[in-house]
């Protein structure tokens, strides 16, 4: 009996890229860390051609009837029953203390049929607030399959394969279209930072989609990309990552590891003029006090960090993938702990060494002068670094 983990409705075509077999699991799914032995041309090919990942492990939810808008008003802290039909809502979900359970999209397909996608399983959680609302609950996970089109070639070449125009679809806004005979939504959004669409297909139709979109893209330069470009381009966005960047409340073992929409810079997703939503009484609260916690950017000054490996005689050694560990931040020039960051990258479009962190809010300006803990040749030391802006990164392209 075999007990390997599936692959994708897109596997067939996906499997023979894979030059390094380097599987990873993403939700019960395997899926490409990258395709070539090294992510470098597939990274660059979303910042200057485009790039298609397979993201259908994504979990997915399509909730239909008359009240599918109330119940995602109840759930996510966006404000759901003012967006119109069409359009594509960015929002995180909280438990009732306010705390993040997960973060998602939520796409107005029809007055009364919405999907949600979500990177953990959500399934149980819309239907303990469904009571008494007239909406059914599809667990469409296995049932829709996606990829994600990123770069600045994206539009043209998803033109070609749809044969329409996509020039009105604007950012954060969906449209319908036929790729090879099969029905797609098409939706303008990513987890690049970049011009980029996402297309949502039935998984038995998938393969001509993507043959459609690879036979289209080959003038412009189009890539296949795995995983290990995306989380170099998503911490350049300064795109949040559950279970790396911040932990679902579900998950969280104690008080501390769970954070609110507020602290991880997401308060222009919580609509406080909403009537009730769950968490909605401990976000006004929290948003009352001063906050203790921010999420913010964190670059390393290149200077002094090089100057600690010229001490040991060796050139700077950078990982050359996105690291995904805490890593300590002290206030300057002493042992005391202000914050940590979870996730980094060195930036090859930027030349920077970047990194997402929490920090506490009184060092958490634009800035502001830190230490930044390395190991150098077995040694812990310190480099300094500044906090910045987030994102690090952010081409007009994405939302013209």
């Amino acid at each position: 009996m075999s007990h390997a983990l599936p692959g994708t409705p897109f596997h067939p075509r996906t499997a023979p890229l894979v030059q390094g077999q380097t599987w990873r699991r993403w939700a019960g799914y395997v899926v490409a860390s990258s395709y070539e032995l090294h992510h470098d041309r597939e990274y660059h090919a979303i910042r200057s051609s485009a790039a298609l990942f397979d993201v259908s492990p994504l979990f997915k939810y399509h909730v239909r009837g008359p009240d599918a808008v109330r119940l995602l008003d109840r759930v996510v802290t966006r404000h759901v029953a003012r967006a119109a039909v069409g359009q594509v809502l960015y929002t995180p979900w909280c438990d009732a203390e306010g705390k993040v359970l997960d973060d998602g999209t939520v796409s107005i397909l029809a007055p009364d049929f919405v999907r949600l996608t979500s990177a953990d399983p959500n399934y149980r959680w819309l239907g303990e607030n469904a009571r008494g609302l007239r909406v059914t609950i599809d667990d469409a996970s296995d049932a829709v399959a996606a990829l994600a089109l990123q770069g600045p070639n994206a539009r043209v070449i998803l033109e070609h394969a749809a044969g329409t125009d996509l020039s009105g679809v604007r950012y954060f806004r969906l449209t319908n279209a036929l790729v090879r005979g099969t029905p797609v939504t098409i939706t303008r959004t990513g987890y690049t930072g970049d011009l980029g669409y996402e297309i949502w297909m039935d998984a038995e139709h998938a393969l001509p989609v993507w043959d459609a979109i690879v036979a289209a893209g080959a003038p412009y330069g189009l890539t296949p990309a795995g995983l290990l470009a995306l989380d170099v381009a998503r911490v350049e966005a300064g795109l949040l990552l559950l279970d790396v960047d911040y932990v679902s409340a579900r998950k969280a073992l104690i008080a501390s590891q769970k954070s609110s929409p507020l602290e991880l810079g997401l308060e222009w997703t919580v609509d406080f003029d909403k009537a009730a939503f769950v968490g909605r009484e401990a976000l006004v609260a929290e948003r009352a006090r001063p906050g203790e916690w921010r999420f913010a950017g964190v670059e390393v000054a290149w200077e002094p960090l090089e100057a600690l490996y010229t001490e040991v005689g060796l050139a700077p050694r950078l990982p050359t993938t996105a690291w995904r560990t805490s890593v300590p931040l002290y206030a300057p020039g002493t042992d005391r702990q202000v914050g940590y960051a979870t996730s980094g990258a060195w930036s090859p479009l930027l030349k920077r060494y970047i990194a997402l962190a929490h920090l506490e809010a009184a060092f958490a300006e634009p800035g502001r002068e830190l230490d930044f803990e390395v190991t150098v040749e077995h040694r812990r030391r310190s480099a300094r670094a500044h906090v910045r802006s987030l994102p690090f990164y952010s081409p007009d392209r994405k939302r013209a």
